[in-house]
């Protein structure tokens, strides 16, 4: 005979579980990890004085910005109040799409997304528009590789505010190992199935709506952060042998003409942006060079006209 369906019976007591975990726990030579099953919200604020926020994620093709494409777009709405707390998680939107070419081996084998499961598929710009209208920011968890990508997509993203929830939160002064969503999940005790785009948003708001060192959740960090506007320093005509100085100092490359000119850059807070001009002064050109920052807004950061 056919095995029955598992019963009510059947099925593992919840209670004795969690009591076996917490003895676990408390010998001090075990760390556990709870399936994700849901965000952890905050009740009791007034929904009136709410905003609206977009959980984003893409699967790609590949990593270049450029060229690449879309084969699935999630996007988890929230809300969340004043005290950067979350208080709601709303329906998803999830579209798969068709790239011009099939989707390589190495890909499929990340996401589980394969050739088949997109053919047909597309992604309507004018939906993703409308469902973004209402949001007043736009967190990803790598918001330099997805915005240009999305930004492709729709132009309505350009008129967003955009944050980063891997590179704009200080994990490492937090004692996170990595930056990475697994490891921020593993650190607050969870685990989930990755490498599909709602389940990364879903994730990712669970790590922004837990409490850091100093009692607020990684979320008001967050929006902190991205409210700040920053100085774009594009040290112009650096002498060659200066290279190594400045990419220890943090200094970025750009190659690419379209994005600026081909020099060093950093990007600093208001508060220090004297002193990096005075390092450049003094350190790199060994005279006044005259540079001129840009200002970067969470409009601009992350985009390709940044």
């Amino acid at each position: 005979m056919p095995n029955a369906p598992p019963t009510a019976l059947d099925q593992p007591d919840l209670a004795a579980l969690e009591a076996m975990a917490a003895q676990l726990e408390a010998s001090g030579r075990y760390r556990l990890l709870r399936r994700f099953e849901g965000c952890t919200l905050h009740a009791g604020a007034d929904p009136a004085t709410l905003k609206r926020g977009i959980f984003l994620d893409t699967e790609t093709t590949g990593t270049d910005t450029r060229k690449d494409e879309i084969i699935e777009l999630a996007m988890v709405p929230f809300d969340y109040d004043a005290e950067g707390r979350l208080c709601a998680v709303h329906e998803p939107f999830i579209a798969l799409h068709q790239p011009s070419k099939p989707i390589p081996a190495e890909v499929t084998k990340i996401t589980g997304i394969t050739d088949a499961m997109v053919e047909g598929q597309t992604i309507d710009p004018a939906q993703v528009a409308a469902f973004i209208a209402p949001a007043v920011i736009v967190i990803a968890h790598n918001a330099a590789f997805d915005r240009p990508i999305v930004e492709r997509l729709t132009e309505a993203f350009k008129l967003k505010g955009w944050a980063c929830s891997m590179s704009q939160i200080d994990w490492r002064g937090e004692g996170a190992e990595g930056t990475k969503l697994s490891h921020l999940a593993s650190r607050c005790g969870f685990f989930f199935d990755g490498h599909r785009a709602e389940n990364d948003c879903l994730a990712g708001l669970e790590i922004l709506a837990r409490p850091l060192a100093d009692g607020r959740t990684a979320l008001a960090h967050l929006l902190q952060a991205a409210r700040a506007p920053t100085w774009r320093i594009t040290a112009t005509n650096s002498a060659f042998e200066q290279k190594d100085k400045l990419k220890a100092r943090g200094y970025r490359w750009n190659g690419d003409d379209v994005a600026g000119p081909k020099a060093w850059y950093t990007d600093v807070a208001e508060s220090d942006r004297e002193a990096e001009l005075l390092f450049l002064t003094q350190e790199i050109y060994g005279y006044d060079p005259g540079l001129t920052p840009r200002r970067i807004t969470a409009f601009e950061r992350f985009s390709e006209r940044a």
